[in-house]
Parts: structure tokens; C-alpha cells; sequence
């Protein structure tokens, strides 16, 4: 695996790669890598001759700047576990590379990028956009895969691709979880181990939650998800989303659509750490 630093040398391998026919899966990460980012890249690895992982933690998704501090920085490890996942580049920039000035682009998608994390964490899915739309020009991959832990951010990604006519396959890749059922996550690491183990009952109370959805209308199920995680001492719900799976809207009825998701965002410990997880319940 090669460690490339620089967006020329990036783009001279894969000129060279690509003249030979090769096709090319990109995983963009922020690093602090674990088994879920493993699972993409071992994906692309068997679905594309190579492999590019993106390890650079974007400033200009980050609206609280002590968020982007506390955020893990693991890089030598993360090297290791993409040589082991068969990676074949791990493009690893400094913030001067990709910024070299200011990226003024504005991105908007409503109301994919304007509700739940959007309306909570406002610039972030600019940022997002900003970054992944410069590794899609820079890469020029077949496939670009992506966690579905992040399941409005692919929805955002995909409308941002359309917009500027990128030619690739965006490929979601199933949630890893812990064996607790909390969803994997590089921001788990800053949990201590009585945290993490609170912060298992996110998901817990989503599973049961399905169950409900004969009894329950989705203001009730919705009420009852946030009462149940609010009753766990050391977890706070943020927001709690009962969506359309594609456009994100919110649904009044379990009739409305036959994709719904129920996003939610967490805040967990002393700290507190901010965490993220859904549940489909239709679709």
C-alpha cells in the first residue's frame, strides 16, 4: 500500500492505474478507523481493482470547533488496518493541500441537508459537500462507499453528485455494530467503558421500537423512543426523526411512504459525546 500526501502525486498513480483499465473504488474516512470502516474498504477492495481510503479530518464540517479537537487523530494505526483490509493508496493530505485558500462554495439540497443534522449542525453538510465533491474530482472513482450509520449523509451525497454530474456509483454499506448493538463509530473511542455500555440502549430502544409501529401512531412511537432514551441516566436525545427514507421529510402516517427511518441523535456521558444511529421501520 502506498501513503500518498499530495492531491498531484494522487492524481499522477491513478492516471497511471486507470490508462491501464483498472477501476477504482474510493472510501472517504475522517480516520480513527475501526471494523465499520474496515467493512467498506474490504468491500471496494473485492468489487474494484483499487482501493484509494481517504484519511483527512475536514475542518469546514465541523460548525463546533471543540467537536473537531476532541475528534481522534490515530493515523499510523489507521495505515496498518488499511494495508491489512488490502488497501492500495491511503491519501492522507494535510489541510493546506485540500484548502489551499478558502472553499466559498455554498451547497444547498432542501430539504435533504436542511432537517435533522442540518437544522442542528448548521454548515455541516456544506462542508461535507465541500470535501467529498474535491476527493470525486481528485479520484475520479467508479465507486465511492459509504456507511449507512451516516444515513442522511449519503442523501445529501447523492443529491450533491447529481447536481455536478459526477459518473460514479454511490454504494451504502450496512451499519457494524459493537456486539452491544451500539453502532460502530470512530467518536465511541472517546466513551469510557461504563459509557459505552450506557450508550448500548440507543439501539436497543430502536429495535423495540419496530415493534410498536402496529399499536403506536409515529407521534407516539416517536414520543415513546425519546422518553425511553431520556430515562437512561447519561444519555440525552438531541432529535429524534421519524423520516421518508428519500426525501427525509418528516411522516405524519405509517401509510405515507412505504421507506421510513427513524434517525436519532444522542448525547452521551459527561463529556458529552455527540452519537448517531436509525432504524428502518418500512422499506
Amino acid at each position: 500500500m502506498k501513503q500518498i500526501s499530495t492531491i498531484a502525486e494522487l492524481r499522477s498513480e491513478l492516471n497511471c492505474l486507470r490508462e491501464q483499465g483498472k477501476t477504482i473504488g474510493l472510501v472517504p474516512t475522517m480516520g480513527a478507523l475501526h471494523a465499520g470502516h474496515a467493512s467498506l474498504v474490504r468491500r471496494s477492495v473485492e468489487e474494484n481493482d483499487v482501493t484509494v481510503v481517504s484519511i483527512f479530518l475536514n475542518p469546514t464540517q465541523f460548525n463546533d470547533k471543540t467537536d473537531l479537537a476532541k475528534y481522534p487523530r490515530t493515523l499510523d494505526a489507521d495505515c496498518r488496518l488499511l494495508e491489512e483490509c488490502g488497501a492500495t493508496i491511503a491519501f492522507a493530505p494535510s489541510v493546506d493541500e485540500i484548502y489551499p485558500e478558502p472553499d466559498t462554495r455554498q451547497f444547498s439540497y432542501p430539504p435533504t441537508d436542511s432537517v435533522m443534522e442540518g437544522a442542528f449542525r448548521p454548515g455541516h453538510f456544506n462542508g461535507v459537500c465541500q470535501i467529498v465533491s474535491k476527493l470525486f474530482a481528485m479520484t475520479e472513482p467508479d465507486r465511492a462507499y459509504f456507511g449507512e450509520k451516516d444515513f442522511q449523509q449519503i442523501a445529501v451525497i447523492r443529491r450533491m453528485a447529481d447536481d455536478l454530474g459526477f459518473k460514479l456509483q454511490i454504494v451504502p454499506c450496512p451499519v457494524i455494530r459493537e456486539q452491544s448493538g451500539l453502532a460502530m463509530s470512530s467518536r465511541n473511542t472517546l466513551l469510557t467503558p461504563e459509557e459505552r455500555e450506557t450508550a448500548a440502549a440507543i439501539y436497543q430502544t430502536l429495535r423495540t421500537s419496530r415493534e410498536w409501529v402496529n399499536e403506536m401512531t409515529v407521534e407516539e412511537v416517536h414520543d415513546k423512543v425519546v422518553a425511553d432514551i431520556n430515562a437512561v441516566e447519561g444519555l440525552q436525545v438531541q432529535y429524534y426523526s421519524i423520516v421518508d427514507g428519500r426525501s427525509l421529510a418528516d411522516v405524519g402516517s405509517w401509510d405515507e411512504s412505504d421507506d421510513i427511518v427513524g434517525c436519532i441523535t444522542v448525547f452521551c456521558g459527561s463529556q458529552p459525546i455527540r452519537l448517531i444511529d436509525h432504524v428502518r421501520y418500512k422499506g
